[in-house]
């Protein structure tokens, strides 16, 4: 494998999916293999390919990590809350509301819009090489899931933070309240999930879907409800509204899941994403960050009467392993 630039890698081909010899050739994964193939970033022998086309092996893939800025994304001036922050990386606490990047109906008040307005205003970067559309961005939560979100501010940052996700070895806990009780303290739910024959809108637990594990731990239960720890092994989509609502215990406020409306009125799924561990992209050090429950969640949590025990992080912030 040869650097020929900065962030452009060039290399021989192992033979089978060109998908997977991107990702061989390039360090990263799968799925970021793929989504350089279709911004035409990642050519084979100069010419594009298809994910799943096959190789022989030997064939030259050149592999360009770094994307040239999208001018077409405003930045905004939207103040962000941070749980932590160093010069190649910021963990962000995202509100319920905002989505993260760019798409169909949400072109200017994303996240990414505040992040590259604060970039702009400090005079910082943020990672490029996750495509031209997600500049920092390494993995996501739904629009109305609160909590924490890493952000590369480098290349190198990017993709090391991309390559953990990739390989599961960073720690994600949400803290979610769902309707029912758990038979078990603690359970681990193993079902692949997939599009919902019958609502394209959703995700659901099918026999074609791709593999996902979820974990969880009971903290507490009370009137018909129970506020659970839940600890995703993978990363599919609605992953843990849909492997929960496959158990029978749909999130409270999640009205896709069928949670219905959650205790005081909630009507936006009781999820949040309250911490997340990683190793550090400066110096591989162990970093560990929490977020406590936003005020809507905490104020339906009151209303089951379900009392926050020690679990529960308290206030927003970080610290690093010694």
């Amino acid at each position: 494998m040869t650097a020929l630039a900065d962030r452009v890698i060039e290399g021989p081909a192992p033979a089978g999916r060109v998908d997977l010899a991107v990702a061989a050739v390039a360090g990263i994964s799968r799925a970021h293999a793929q989504r350089l193939i279709g911004d035409g970033r990642a050519l084979v022998a100069g010419r594009r390919r298809r994910p799943s086309d096959r190789l022989d092996g030997g064939e030259v893939i050149r592999v360009e990590l770094t994307a040239i800025p999208d001018g077409s994304i405003e930045p905004t001036n939207v103040p962000l809350r941070v749980a932590y922050e160093d010069a190649t990386m910021l963990i962000v606490d995202k509100p319920a509301g905002l989505v993260v990047h760019p798409s169909a109906g949400h072109a200017g008040d994303t996240l990414v819009n505040a992040l590259l307005g604060r970039a702009i205003e400090r005079g910082e970067r943020l990672g490029s090489i996750s495509g031209v559309d997600r500049p920092g961005i390494v993995h996501r939560l739904d629009k109305d899931t609160s909590g924490l979100i890493a952000v590369a501010k480098t290349d190198a940052a990017q993709a090391s933070l991309m390559r953990q996700f990739g390989d599961r070895t960073i720690g994600k806990t949400y803290l979610a309240l769902v309707r029912g009780t758990p038979v078990a303290d603690r359970g681990r739910i193993e079902a692949p999930i997939g599009r919902d024959p019958r609502d394209r809108q959703r995700m659901a637990v099918v026999g074609d879907g791709r593999a996902a594990t979820s974990e969880y731990e009971r903290i507490a239960a009370h009137g018909g409800y129970a506020l659970l720890a839940v600890r995703p092994l993978t990363g599919r989509t609605h992953q843990i509204r849909a492997h929960l609502a496959h158990i029978g215990l749909p999130i409270a406020g999640d009205l896709r899941y069928g949670g219905g409306e959650g205790p005081g009125g909630l009507r936006r799924q009781f999820l949040h994403a309250a911490r997340l561990e990683l190793a550090r992209p400066v110096d591989g050090a162990r970093l560990r960050a929490w977020s406590e429950l936003p005020a809507d969640l905490a104020a339906s949590l009151a209303v089951t009467g379900i009392e926050p025990d020690e679990r529960l992080p308290v206030g927003v912030g970080a610290e690093v392993e010694s």
